[in-house]
């Protein structure tokens, strides 16, 4: 047996390449035999190469092919089964089965897929526990140890540097010495401190000159004396009447000294998870007025600096090693000897934004450079209001937004990750502070036309500190949530009545079109009359109906007869049998006498005097069809024509039938009141007498 660090090399000898060309231990074999249920299913070959199969036993199949496995199996299934024709074996899934032991979540033996490398059997066993020695994990195969480094491969993502896996390897994970023989949490980015937190967020941070320094963990119950206690007490160097302590982004001094003295403990400060504490060097020089700066928070090396006379700012942050990845440049603060608070922003000053200038330093100032806000956690609430924009509605992440002058409006819509679909981009809603006179004003922007006009940065709204914004949802559809669309602005709509499929409002834009906001009410219905569709126009300083009628339309394909409608207009779809009286005598024709249906009728230019009567039901039994009367008032001198009905029948010109025009009347006289009438039933009554006399003779 030996070991050696792992390389490509080394490790080529023991890759599976031809592992998906012969059955592996691990690999899943389908069995099909139609008919019986104990078979079909997949049986995986165990770590002595075999698969159990019920009534056969184990067969070896371990380093078969295909054809070599079919012909196995199907050989001992013929001694408990006699029809085979219908059989089949293959392998179903290509898969390992490995060991992972040591320091991880759930060790175990695990079964992978035959392509899934160190990671993935990691990640069975639960992954690793805080405290496992990465640079040494260990591949156990056979009599052969392999020793790798998985810290180089989280490091650099490089797959290489990992050994292939095979079935019936081992994986152990050692515990890392720093961990010695006691279970513990323990924050592994600062294992070489001191400390017991393993929550960086929470933990009470101790530096300076105390004999421990580290993170330690928060409880309510500790005070401040209690955590120096816990870091190994101050040094014979600590100035222990200038200690920094900053809680939740608060710095303030803390006199040790005078709190052993009084034992007022009214004198110590509250604290709070991840609050810090600072105990400076006390030196003779500081008693002396020297240019000693403190320098705190997220910089490379924090502590206390003694500059040369006329050393600036950037010197004093440059010999701390500058700011962490973590630190929040933006709202550095200068903590002034005499209590002033300074903020200073070093990303604006490094980027040449503003005229900020990096603030003077004097002797016993302090810098502190805070932790970058976490935005995933509820830590974002500690961002003053003073320095945050609002942004709630119809955006995909709402919340409160660190804001930083050199932001547009596109910026923090871009941050907040966008407008949803269901989000109203035509009227959003802006309230920030009137610089000039300090009053909060709203204001709306249209964000598609922004865009559409090109996007010049100087038409978005202007954003300050402390802003709302606001972005409306579009309604839903009418017919199933009114409670949604009466929300929406009135200005912004259009409204549909009568006999529509889905009267309501309707959201309207500039682009859309009369038939657009039909289609969204889903036409008009089986009753509804579209010869005398009304749009009523409210955008005019005066009263204006637009009249329609949607059947001429759509006969003729004239896009000029279809009105043009804007936000606020309605439109009105009457009842096709609506009450007559409702019309105008200008716009409809009289039938009057022998008819079915007498009445006034809505007539067009297309109509003849025969759809007339046809809408009036036709001609009754005692219609007088020869003497059918059209009286024409509509013309510059009222006239009537007679029309003879049953002469038209014979010949069938419709040359000769009489013009209508609306306005006009049509009179079936009844053929009892026509003097040729009179005289037949005159005559008949004369014979009925004469007949009666000569019957009363006879008798």
């Amino acid at each position: 047996m030996y070991v050696t660090e792992f390389n490509s090399a080394i490790f080529s000898s023991l890759s599976r390449a031809d592992s998906n060309e012969t059955i592996s231990i691990g690999d899943s074999i389908q069995v099909n035999l139609p008919g019986e249920k104990t078979l079909n299913k997949g049986f995986q070959v165990d770590q002595k190469g075999n698969i159990t199969l019920p009534e056969i036993g184990a067969v070896f199949v371990a380093g078969y092919d295909d054809t070599q496995l079919k012909k196995v199996v199907l050989e001992r299934l013929s001694v408990a089964f006699r029809d085979l024709r219908n059989a089949d074996v293959y392998v179903s899934k290509k898969q390992l089965i490995v060991k992972v032991q040591g320091y991880v979540k759930t060790p175990g033996q695990f079964t992978i897929m035959h392509n899934a490398g160190i990671q993935a059997a990691l990640t069975a066993a639960g992954g690793l526990r805080t405290g496992a020695q990465l640079d040494k994990i260990q591949l156990k195969r056979a009599t052969d140890t392999i020793v790798f480094n998985y810290k180089n491969f989280l490091d650099t993502g490089n797959n290489s540097v990992l050994p292939q896996l095979q079935s019936l390897d081992t994986i152990f994970v050692p515990a890392s010495p720093l961990v010695g023989n006691i279970e513990q949490d323990f924050n592994p980015l600062s294992q070489a401190n001191s400390g017991d937190s393993s929550d960086p967020k929470s933990a009470i941070k101790v530096f300076g000159e105390v004999n421990s320094p580290g993170s330690f963990s928060y409880t309510e119950e500790a005070s401040l004396v209690d955590i120096l206690m816990r870091s190994g007490g101050v040094t014979r160097y600590a100035s222990v009447e200038q200690i920094r302590v900053i809680t939740n982004s608060n710095p303030i001094l803390f006199n040790l000294k005078r709190y052993l003295d009084s034992g007022d403990n009214d004198l110590l400060p509250v604290l709070l998870p991840g609050s810090t504490i600072f105990v400076p060097k006390q030196e003779e020089e500081i008693k002396s007025g020297a240019n000693t700066v403190y320098i705190m928070g997220e910089v490379a090396a924090p502590g206390a600096y003694e500059g040369k006379r006329g050393a600036s700012f950037m010197d004093i942050l440059a010999n701390a090693g500058g700011p962490t990845r973590f630190a929040e440049s933006r709202q550095i603060r200068v903590i002034k000897s005499g209590g002033q608070v300074i903020k200073f922003d070093l990303t604006a000053y490094t980027e040449g934004i503003g005229a900020n200038r990096p603030p003077a330093i004097m002797p016993g100032d302090a810098i502190f450079v805070p932790e970058k806000t976490d935005m995933n956690e509820k830590s974002w609430l500690k961002v003053s209001p003073n320095r945050a924009v609002n942004v709630i509605g119809e955006v995909v992440r709402p919340g409160r937004i660190e804001w930083s002058d050199e932001m547009d409006f596109m910026d923090l819509l871009a941050h907040v990750g966008g407008p949803t679909l269901r989000a109203d981009t035509t009227k959003i809603e802006v309230v920030s502070t009137n610089m000039a006179t300090g009053t909060r004003e709203l204001q709306t922007f249209n964000l598609d036309k922004f865009i559409k006009a090109g996007a010049k940065q100087s038409d978005q709204p202007s954003i300050s500190a402390g802003a709302i914004i606001r972005i409306h949802d579009l309604p839903q559809d009418p017919s199933d949530n009114k409670s949604q669309w009466v929300r929406q602005s009135s200005d912004a709509s259009i409204y549909v009545f009568g006999q529509i499929n889905a009267p309501g409002r309707y959201r309207f834009t500039e682009e859309m079109h009369f038939l657009d906001i039909l289609s969204a009410a889903d036409g008009p219905t089986k009753d509804a009359d579209i010869h005398n569709i009304r749009v009523t126009h409210r955008d005019k300083s005066y009263s204006k109906v637009s009249k329609l009628n949607l059947s001429l339309y759509f006969e003729t394909g004239d896009e000029s007869l279809l009105p043009i409608v804007t936000t606020g207009d309605t439109i009105y779809i009457p009842e096709k049998n609506r009450n007559w009286l409702e019309r105008s005598k200008e716009s409809t024709v009289r039938v009057l006498g022998a008819v079915n249906d007498p009445g006034r009728y809505v007539f067009n230019d297309s109509m003849t005097i025969l759809d007339i009567l046809a809408e009036a039901g036709g001609p009754s039994e005692d219609a007088y069809l020869e003497k059918i009367s059209v009286v024409n008032i509509s013309t510059s001198q009222s006239q009537a024509r007679t029309f003879d009905l049953i002469e038209f029948s014979k010949s069938a010109s419709f040359r000769n039938l009489p013009v209508i025009r609306a306005g006009d009347t049509i009179y079936i006289p009844d053929r009892r009141e026509s003097l040729a009438e009179k005289i037949r039933l005159g005559l008949k009554d004369v014979l009925q007498v004469a007949t009666t006399i000569v019957l009363i003779g006879a008798i």
